[in-house]
């Protein structure tokens, strides 16, 4: 056991306890916005299907039920403007964060085989290629990688932590050449609803991939933009052969998704009225505490879309997080993300408005 987990990083997370407890005895208590963790309720008509759906004594299939393919190709061909989607196309995951960590070895990649993912990642990228003895190699411009022994290519946009968005010819670009040099490309679409400044697009937009999936996946989540992170509701949608050979592999290690989450899946991908009624609370908080942080000295980077604010005070990271945490407010440091982001934090604005408002003031 002492081998798998000595390939991987201490979790980074553990280095935060000491500011998290210096946060946490501000008089008026700790405003965490260091993991973006949804805290809005779910979304009334997702919590009815779930109920409804309780009674599910049999097993879920691994690619779940007609009704749930049937509507992730609907959400895939008109919000991503994938409009060749069909069932092979799609596949229901058991949260995104699953699917990352685990897909360099369900692709049966190791030892000699190279994983490409962005110089400032979720770190997520990292773990899955170590967790299979791959080699982890980090790029600002993925076609000015050396493509030899590039089996894995990680897109992330929106970028966590930055809010990056790549713009739709950027991606043109970049399929183009992960396709002349037979690198399957996997992109992270996961705050795609989440655009502030920018409009996201996905890989599998007609006029990103010519209408053919062939290489490509994307990869989406429901924990931002349905408030479902505690139902662990994901699914991958692009090349079918891919998706069949994990299919394959997800039966056999018995990935499903619980029968009442793939009904709630149907129900949130089938409302967009809550989605539009989530993003005005972020958008309202996000304003908020832009402004905030500007006023007291931060320099905002990217930040166009995602759930965060890419900010520093041009200082080494950890400065700034004592400081904040000084004010009781708990970030998280850039260097989660990477050595580039060793002079920045990670400000969440998944706090509920009291919190914001708290940490407007302690700021002010």
């Amino acid at each position: 056991m002492a081998a798998v987990s000595d390939r991987l990083p201490a979790f980074p997370w553990d280095k935060l306890e000491p500011y998290k407890k210096t946060a946490a005895a501000h008089p008026d208590g700790i405003v965490d916005l260091s993991v973006g963790t949804p805290v809005d309720p779910v979304p009334p008509l997702i919590r009815r299907a779930l109920i409804e759906a309780a009674d599910s004594p049999g097993y879920p299939t691994v690619w779940g039920t007609v009704a749930l393919r049937d509507a992730i190709t609907g959400w895939v061909r008109g919000r991503l403007g994938a409009s060749a989607a069909e069932h092979r196309n799609v596949l229901p995951v058991v949260g995104s964060k699953e699917l990352v960590a685990w897909l360099p070895t369900q692709l049966g990649l190791g030892a000699g085989d190279k994983v490409a993912y962005p110089r400032l990642a979720y770190p997520t990228y990292e773990v899955g290629a170590r967790l299979c003895g791959a080699e982890a190699v980090v790029y600002d411009d993925p076609t000015e990688l050396d493509p030899a022994g590039v089996k894995l290519l990680w897109l992330n946009s929106p970028s966590n932590p930055t809010g990056k968005v790549l713009a739709k010819e950027d991606l043109v670009r970049i399929v183009a050449w992960a396709r002349e040099h037979g690198i399957l490309l996997f992109s992270d679409e996961c705050y795609l609803e989440l655009g502030w400044e920018a409009e996201p697009v996905s890989v599998l937009h007609d006029e990103v991939c010519g209408g053919s999936y062939e290489g490509i996946v994307a990869v989406h989540s429901l924990s931002k933009r349905s408030n479902l992170a505690g139902y662990r509701a994901a699914f991958v949608a692009g090349d079918a052969d891919v998706l069949g050979e994990l299919l394959e592999i997800r039966k056999h290690g018995g990935m499903m998704t619980p029968a009442p989450v793939q009904a709630a899946t149907v129900a949130a991908l089938g409302d967009d009225h809550h989605v539009e009624e989530q993003r005005e609370r972020y958008a309202a908080r996000r304003t908020a505490l832009r402004a905030a942080l500007e006023a007291h000295g931060f320099r905002v980077e990217h930040s166009e879309a995602s759930l965060y604010l890419w900010v520093t005070r041009d200082e080494p990271c950890w400065e700034t997080v004592a400081h904040l945490a000084d004010l009781g407010i708990l970030v998280a440091p850039g260097d989660f993300y990477g050595e580039a982001g060793a002079r920045f934090v990670r400000v969440a604005f998944t706090a509920t408005d009291e919190r914001v408002e708290a940490a407007v003031k302690r700021l002010g």
